[in-house]
């Protein structure tokens, strides 16, 4: 069933969908009055809908009855991207929401190639947030993650503290055989807790931004024998979290 965000909770039985949505369901997926979509609220909540009234730009649905879905990974997890060239960041920014991401900042790294202006990082974080919207949509989340400004470094530190656990991956871990500070940090998280994990760019980090994320309570660890690239990190860890936490269980 076409799942739909909204921009504000389920208050209300009856519900307005406008913009790029009403387009998608009246001329793309060309539903009709009596057909049924789901609809997530801001606050995290489902509901089944049918349509009500149908037009190019406006669709009135009524909510038929929630729904209880459990898609949403019990911790919440951000990843701190280090902007990488390309559309490296797009591909992070799909693949993590489908994995459950809670949260995605990108941050200016000392070996990031990429500089965003004040305009691109406005039109780069636009695209970037459709890009989330469409892999939640499609992955039948409840929430859509938020995808932070682009951060300093010193911005990612200062930010750091309001986090549970916090990790760094760094590749001079893995290639000095570093192989159970990972396993060990997932298994400490509790449910509802916070997860911090550290990506750098292309580059990788540099000894000092370890240094100081150290710090900052950061442990630095190694992902196995294998050097990854800056947009497989975030998803490997992703995915061996979601393994510990939702198939484990």
């Amino acid at each position: 069933m076409q799942r739909y965000f909204l921009e504000h909770s389920l208050g209300s039985e009856q519900l307005e969908i406008t913009g790029d949505d009403a387009k998608h369901i009246s001329r793309v997926m060309r539903m009709r009055p009596g057909d049924a979509i789901i609809c997530c609220g801001n606050d995290g909540r489902c509901a089944k809908c049918s349509l009500q009234e149908v037009t190019n730009d406006r669709v009135v649905a009524v909510v038929e009855q929630m729904v209880d879905d459990t898609s949403e990974m019990p911790v919440r997890v951000t990843i701190a991207q280090g902007l990488p060239k390309a559309d490296k960041l797009d591909l992070v920014v799909q693949k993590a929401t489908e994995l459950g991401v809670h949260r995605v900042m990108p941050f200016l790294a000392e070996r990031s190639v990429v500089k965003w202006d004040d305009k691109k990082k406005a039109k780069r974080s636009e695209r970037l947030r459709k890009i989330a919207k469409e892999a939640a949509e499609q992955s039948h989340r409840c929430r859509i993650p938020e995808i932070l400004y682009p951060r300093t470094f010193d911005e990612l530190l200062t930010e750091s503290e309001s986090y549970d656990v916090k990790l760094v991956a760094f590749e001079e871990e893995a290639k000095a055989g570093e192989q159970s500070n990972f396993a060990g940090l997932v298994q400490s998280i509790s449910l509802g807790q916070s997860l911090l994990a550290v990506v750098g760019p292309e580059g990788g980090l540099s000894t000092e931004e370890v240094r100081l994320l150290q710090q900052k309570g950061f442990v630095s660890c190694g992902l196995g024998p294998r050097i990854l690239r800056t947009e497989t990190v975030a998803l490997y860890m992703l995915s061996a979290i979601s393994y510990h936490f939702e198939l484990m269980r």
